[in-house]
Order: structure tokens, then sequence, then C-alpha cells
């Protein structure tokens, strides 16, 4: 059983038991004021990444982690690091959560969830090792590295706008984070990365 399936199924798990559970849902989600002012509760930096706002939340980011999860994950066994894949995923959803904490940690009303900044780290990271990779977005094929910077490029400007209810800092840092911490799992990568990114090939 690989370690996407088994974060999937209890991201799954959880997150319709937060649905029918005001109570769970609440110690769960991202608070930065309340998590400002109580240290032991810093446990949300990661938990919030195990609950969505509703189903179409839920399915669109398993469904993506369950896609690129795999590929990655069998890239990092290929390279005898298959640990920390799991690793690249929950660090993802705790370092993407942090320029939120502290933005908002005197915020009363803030409040963010779901796993986007796990699953923009994973997709970084496949960036990373298939750069020209054909993936799509609604459909449209686009090679992943494309589709990446325009995805960061998105989640800066939307995260300036501030006109919705969409976590876009965590979507912007999760991302980096996935293709820093690729990179120094895999440093060697990085020379043919750099040659694959300079030889496009589709």
């Amino acid at each position: 059983m690989t370690y996407t399936f088994i974060i999937v199924a209890v991201t799954v798990l959880v997150s319709l038991a937060a649905f029918n559970s005001s109570s769970l849902y609440n110690n769960l989600i991202l608070w930065p004021k309340y998590m400002h002012k109580n240290p032991a509760e810093y446990h949300r930096f990661l938990s919030h990444g195990f609950i969505h706002a509703d189903y179409m939340h839920l399915f669109f980011n398993m469904f993506a982690l369950y896609i690129f999860g795999k590929e990655v994950e069998t890239l990092f066994g290929m390279m005898g690091q298959h640990k920390m894949f799991l690793v690249l995923y929950l660090a993802g959803i705790v370092v993407a959560a942090i320029p939120s904490f502290w933005k908002n940690r005197n915020n009363s009303y803030y409040r963010s969830l779901g796993a986007s900044g796990g699953v923009a780290a994973v997709l970084f990271s496949f960036s990373y090792f298939a750069p020209w990779q054909i993936i799509r977005v609604w459909f449209i094929p686009i090679p992943s590295i494309i589709a990446s910077v325009a995805y960061l490029v998105y989640s800066a400007y939307m995260s300036k706008r501030g006109s919705d209810n969409v976590n876009h800092d965590a979507h912007f840092w999760g991302a980096v984070f996935g293709f820093v911490f690729t990179f120094i799992i895999d440093p060697s990568h990085g020379q043919i990365f750099l040659q694959m990114i300079t030889h496009p090939q589709f």
C-alpha cells in the first residue's frame, strides 16, 4: 500500500467526519489568532490539511494528489528515499501555512483549511523531475513547467488582490517548498533539470 493511497484515504475519512462534526472541524482548522495565543494549538499547522470546505474541494485536492502523488512517490522510491515522499507532503502542509499564520495572527476572523499546500508541494516536485511532461489543466494539455510557473504567478497575483476566500499564499509557498525540498533530496538532478529546461521535449 502506497503512502499516496494512505494519505488520500485518511484525508477523505477525516474530512467526511468533519463535515458532520462541527467540534472536530473547529479543533482541526487553521486558526492563527487562537494559535498565536495558545502554542498548544500548533497541531493545526498540520491538522487543517486533513479537512476541507466541501465535497468539491476535497475531490479536486485528492484527485490531484492521487494522480501526481503516485508518480512522485515512485521517483522518490527509485532514489531510495521512499519515506521522504511522506515528509514532502506533510511538511508542505505545515510550511505553506506559516505565512498565512503570521499574516493573520491578529485577525480573529481568519480561518483556513485544506490539503492544497501539500498537494502543491507534490505538483512542483513532479515538475522538478519532469518539466516537459504534458499535464492537463481543465482538459488543456500544457507542459508541467509552464503550468507550474503560471500557477506561481497566478497565486502571487491573487494573494495580493485578496478578493476571494482561497488561501493563495498556501498554494504559492507549498509549491516553492516542494521544488526546493526535492532539490535538496536530489541535488544531482539539478543539472539534469537545467538541461531539460533548455532543451524542451514534448
